[in-house]
């Protein structure tokens, strides 16, 4: 009977660990391949991140539609979640004015810090940041068929110049450069926002006019004339998220990467200064 309860004993042992090394292969065991707790996910540069959700609503100066669709793009990829709404660009005066208006939007990124001074005296946002610097330069079609060589041609009247208009952050570092150039411009007309005033040129509806660096890369039909003293008249951008954000966790998230070393590379790539 000791013999017969012994066998009993050692079969039941032996099926008891073939259940066991079956639910280990079946992936019931801890994965000794990791370092964190079993079901840990790995995540590492470009990968998708969840950690916040919603829809993002951004308000941008026009010279940042480049930068801008491209972060907006890398970030939706960063964080699936998450959707940037067609980002809103123009005048930095006019977005602002909009925004104090009522406008509903997420995020404020501006071309100067006198306009995003105005949000915030509103009580729409605070600490902005500032994450980008720029300065302008002279720009005519390509050929440069009025022979512009510097600022003082500005002052032409047999010239078609356009530049932005004073209330926008480009036309305000405009008119200091002329002024500090003493040059009294002779303007056909100005622009709401620097796009307006390089599509001009472009087209050859204008002999000159003043755009940010960054814009004049952006196309192969204008030509940059140099512009002495334009290194000392420097716009900064500030962003800040809006006090009145629908989506204000992914709102902080998106005015962190603009921030970041990622975001930052980027905008670095399309010729913007450091903050």
């Amino acid at each position: 009977m000791q013999i017969r309860a012994r066998r009993k004993t050692s079969i039941a042992a032996l099926a008891a660990a073939v259940l066991l090394l079956a639910g280990c292969a079946a992936g019931g065991g801890p994965d000794l391949g990791t370092d964190g707790p079993p079901g840990a996910s790995e995540s590492g540069p470009g990968t998708a991140e969840s950690d916040v959700s919603g829809e993002v609503t951004v308000f941008a100066a026009a010279s940042l539609k480049t930068g801008f669709d491209e972060l907006a793009t890398q970030f939706e990829q960063r964080h699936p979640a998450v959707t940037i709404s067609p980002i809103s660009y123009d005048g930095s005066s006019t977005l602002a004015s909009q925004l104090i208006e009522g406008a509903p939007a997420d995020v404020f990124a501006s071309a100067d810090e006198a306009n995003m001074q105005k949000v915030v005296a509103a009580g729409l946002a605070d600490s902005p940041e500032i994450f980008a610097t720029n300065r302008l330069t002279l720009v005519v079609p390509a050929g440069n068929p009025g022979s512009v060589t510097g600022l003082a041609d500005l002052a032409d009247a047999d010239l078609t110049v356009v530049l932005c208009a004073e209330a926008v952050p480009c036309g305000a570092a405009s008119a200091t450069l002329l002024g500090d150039a003493g040059v009294a411009a002779s303007v056909d007309s100005y622009e709401q926002n620097v796009t307006a005033v390089l599509t001009k040129v472009a087209a050859g509806e204008a002999d000159a006019g003043l755009v940010y660096v960054t814009d004049a890369a952006l196309t192969g039909d204008v030509e940059t004339v140099e512009v002495p003293g334009a290194e000392r008249v420097v716009n900064r951008y500030p962003i800040a998220a809006l006090a009145d954000a629908q989506s204000p966790e992914a709102a902080a998230e998106f005015v962190a990467y603009v921030l970041s070393e990622d975001g930052q590379a980027v905008l670095r790539r399309l010729g913007f200064g450091a903050p």
